[in-house]
């Protein structure tokens, strides 16, 4: 099953990345763009049959490696028909 993964900075915490894409969009033209966030996105097949076993995995993983949970939130989502090639 595929399983993705996006991380965000929390909304307390100051991105630099986003202001600089903000301001980028803005001298573009773009400027009814009032606020960016970057974050990252990370995809992966599991081989597991129980989705229940890829929520308890991936959550894991997300705390304990992909995610730093002191200034990141993350949130996934997981398609259990589908693999990736």
């Amino acid at each position: 099953m595929i399983v993705r993964v996006i991380v965000t900075p929390k909304p307390v915490v100051n991105d630099p990345q986003g202001v600089t894409v903000k301001q980028g969009l803005a001298s573009l033209g773009f400027r009814e763009v009032t606020d960016v966030r970057i974050g990252k996105y990370i995809e992966m097949n599991l081989d597991t049959s129980s989705e229940h076993e890829a929520r308890q995995l991936v959550e894991a993983m997300c705390r304990q490696l992909l995610a730093n949970h002191v200034i990141e939130d993350f949130q996934f989502d997981i398609d259990p028909e589908h693999k990736r090639r």
